[in-house]
């Protein structure tokens, strides 16, 4: 590994894909690095997409006081901002979308909860609904994934699935 200015990951010896290859805390210390990995959460050894997405559950929950157009407008502010951080961190680490870059993660949560009862229950399903469909990745979500390169395709998938969750919670909301 490289801890150039450029970032470049090598080849890992166990054959595993290249955008699984664990990597370094130090990273953190590059702001870049430390918002597209969740502020650590990407480097969970498992499942960190779902560590970046209690990342997001927790600033959805932290803005959520300030009304709904607060909340709305820090969700947008975090998902546009998400382009140019996925793309620059992914850049860096010479791999498109490592599973540690999760700021992806974090900006679907935020979308997803803008829609969930405000419950606890409400909470629960909007997480357990955003990341189904973050995982799955039905279609078009999939080819949107495997289709699109740099930080919009990173963030693109995640805002698909957060606008089906979020789809979903609203249907439940008006039927209960």
């Amino acid at each position: 590994m490289s801890l150039g200015k450029a970032m470049t990951i090598s080849p890992p010896e166990s054959g595993h894909k290249r955008d699984r290859i664990p990597l370094p805390a130090a990273l953190l210390r590059d702001p870049v690095h430390l918002l597209a990995l969740g502020f650590g959460s990407g480097l969970a050894p498992v499942a960190p997409g779902t560590f970046g997405s209690i990342v997001g559950l927790l600033f959805g929950l932290g803005v959520a006081p300030f009304g709904f157009w607060f909340a709305l407008t820090v969700t947008v502010v975090v998902t546009i901002a998400g382009i140019w951080i996925c793309g620059e961190s992914a850049r860096k680490l010479g791999v498109h979308d490592h599973s540690a870059i999760v700021w992806d993660e974090v900006a679907g949560m935020m979308l997803t909860l803008l829609a969930a009862p405000a419950t606890w229950w409400g909470i629960g399903l909007a997480f357990g609904l955003f990341r189904l469909f973050d995982v799955w990745k039905p279609w078009p979500i999939r080819e949107v994934d495997h289709g699109m390169r740099g930080g919009l395709g990173i963030m693109l998938d995640d805002v698909m699935a957060a606008v089906m969750a979020a789809a979903l919670l609203l249907i439940i909301k008006k039927y209960t």
